[in-house]
């Protein structure tokens, strides 16, 4: 069970590093349009797209090209804020103390029971309705 827990927790680090997000799969169809625009105007292919997108030229496309911000900010894989919390409970029974726990040797009661219904018999009001 720990070797599943840890392969699993392996594969959502590893995936959740490349900062895959399902919001970034819905932006997927505004990089193909941007991509098509570079096309278009620039001429540019699939790879140069990349690489002024998400690669060495990025600092460049966006310094001389101020006018597509709005556009670049809309890409996907562009944000970067994302935490993640880790919290692991390791209980080893090896290195928990047992726990030595005395019985009870000599106990005295202290328990007296006052009967205070004993004196509603008396009265007739109480009692059950008798034949004549």
């Amino acid at each position: 069970m720990a070797k599943i827990f840890s392969i699993t927790l392996s594969f959502l680090i590893l995936f959740q590093s490349a900062t895959l997000d399902l919001s970034d799969l819905a932006q997927i169809d505004e990089l193909l349009e941007h991509a098509e625009f570079h096309s278009e105007k620039y001429g540019d292919n699939v790879l140069e797209f990349l690489s002024k997108h998400y690669g060495e030229l990025q600092k460049e496309h966006s310094r001389d090209h101020q006018e597509e911000k709005k556009e670049h900010e809309e890409l996907p894989f562009t944000q970067h804020c994302c935490t993640h919390v880790f919290t692991a409970f390791v209980i080893n029974k090896t290195q928990l103390p047992a726990l030595k726990i005395s019985g009870l040797v000599d106990f005295t009661t202290n328990f007296y029971y006052l009967d205070n219904y004993a004196s509603i018999e008396k009265f007739d009001i109480f009692q059950p309705p008798k034949q004549a």
